[in-house]
């Protein structure tokens, strides 16, 4: 089996697989979508149930979470190919088109293809399904679908490392836009107190301005958002399952950047507020196909 050895694996990946065998051939296919726990679903050929836990416990070593359906199909080889007539119910077929054309003369007689044609009628000799092979193609399959989960995992952790950079460069921003928005705050209150008689006390002024900026100081949600951003980016690098520690951090950056926008006064802040949120969001839908 192939070892877990990418950072950040994808639970959305499709892998098939087929060994050949002298009386045929096993063909495996594999695929996985996103879901919070592992769930293994494995349909095996006629005969070989008892295969299903091996199955199962292979793909439950190799994955840690997804929604995996495996399904396994034995394609018996030309020599060995045969029918199998179930001759109890082409008998109950043809007694049924009797009684039907008793009932209805004008109705044309049942043919033999038309029998054979009805379903379950005519069946694919089965044979033995050996084991081996079997196992084989689930496991190579298997293989194949750890592979397509590391490679998708990476591309994904490729995107949330750049978004995370934009968030970064966003949350320096918004801190900038604070600073500016107070000194255009005092500007805008001094030019309208200077023709205020009496003139308003220099003190009273300064207060308001610090009250302004008490009301719109963000200084500790955008610590708390670089503190968030970092951690994202060490558990990107981090071996194993991570989907759900990321998706945990993606729920804090939103609330930070919440607590932004709840705080702004300034159209230009609420805007870099509402940016944040939507890079968080579209975070948030790559983070749910992590696994």
């Amino acid at each position: 089996m192939a070892a877990m050895t990418a950072p950040v694996k994808s639970m959305t990946a499709f892998a098939r697989a087929q060994v050949h065998a002298g009386s045929g051939d096993a063909l495996c296919e594999m695929r996985s979508v996103n879901h919070r726990y592992l769930e293994v679903s494995v349909r095996l050929p006629e005969g070989l149930g008892t295969l299903e836990g091996a199955v199962r416990e292979r793909i439950s070593a190799a994955l840690a979470r997804g929604k995996v359906d495996c399904q396994v199909v034995w394609r018996k080889a030309a020599a060995e190919a045969g029918l199998l007539v179930d001759s109890r119910l082409a008998a109950e077929v043809v007694h049924a088109a009797e009684a039907i054309r008793a009932a209805h003369p004008g109705l044309a007689p049942l043919a033999v293809a038309d029998v054979l044609r009805w379903p379950g009628v005519v069946l694919a000799h089965p044979g033995p399904v050996p084991d081996g092979p079997v196992i084989e193609a689930c496991e190579r399959a298997l293989d194949a679908l750890v592979e397509h989960r590391q490679r998708e995992g990476a591309r994904l952790a490729q995107g949330l490392r750049e978004k995370l950079n934009l968030m970064e460069a966003g949350a320096g921003a918004l801190r900038a836009l604070v600073a500016e928005g107070l000194v255009s705050f005092r500007e805008r209150l001094r030019a309208r107190v200077e023709g205020l008689a009496p003139p308003l006390d220099p003190g009273r002024l300064e207060q308001e301005v610090a009250l302004a900026a008490q009301r719109s100081d963000i200084e500790e949600e955008v610590e708390r958002l670089a503190v968030h951003i970092a951690e994202a980016r060490s558990v990107l690098e981090e071996a194993g399952p991570v989907g759900r520690r990321l998706d945990f951090l993606m729920q804090e950056l939103n609330r930070e950047a919440n607590t932004v926008a709840s705080k702004s006064s300034s159209a230009r802040v609420s805007s870099g507020a509402v940016g944040l949120k939507v890079l968080i969001e579209q975070m948030r839908e790559q983070v749910q196909n992590i696994e």
